[in-house]
């Protein structure tokens, strides 16, 4: 399992990068000729806008990886463990089967939306809707992942959240 969640890991944290850099080199680059030469790249407007949800949803499902989303914890931790354990598998059963549902619209939807095509570049619509169906099925694997360390008793546990949060300071 750790392989797994590692890999998904590995793959937003590397789709991250990229779309990051290539958003920054060419916003960057077309600054540098918009004031140098008055004129930019007319695709330059557009690849950001086709690499930014490959970007989100690598953060989103980052996110879910280390446990860093908003939580509330309370209620589950007054409960005893026999009944949080049970809560917690249905809980992450129920995720894993909306996520794996939204996965399989976005599925069904690729067809449709492929038929529209950006204005300059004439990518089509379904290459952005499939970074959608892709985080949505890694977060399904996560949920599952998630749901087995609960029933073996590692609530909190799988996923990455055996390593500790990073510290956030607020100034």
């Amino acid at each position: 399992m750790k392989f797994l969640e590692r890999a998904i890991v590995l793959t937003c944290q590397t789709v991250m990068w990229l779309t990051t850099a290539a958003i920054f080199v060419i916003l960057c680059v077309n600054t540098v000729l918009r004031y140098s030469t008055g004129a930019s790249l007319q695709w330059a407007a557009e690849l950001p806008e086709l690499l930014f949800p490959w970007l989100v949803m690598a953060g989103v499902v980052l996110g879910a990886a280390h446990g860093a989303h908003i939580t509330t914890s309370f209620l589950m931790e007054a409960v005893p463990a026999a009944v949080r354990r049970g809560v917690s598998v249905t809980v992450w059963l129920a995720v894993a089967g909306l996520y794996g549902t939204l996965s399989k619209a976005t599925w069904d939807m690729l067809e449709i939306v492929a038929d529209e095509k950006s204005p300059i570049l004439q990518v089509p619509g379904s290459v952005t809707y499939s970074c959608v169906m892709g985080g949505m099925a890694m977060l399904a694997v996560l949920a599952l992942v998630s749901a087995w360390e609960a029933l073996r008793g590692h609530l909190g546990a799988g996923v990455l959240h055996d390593a500790p949060a990073p510290d956030v300071h607020v100034a």
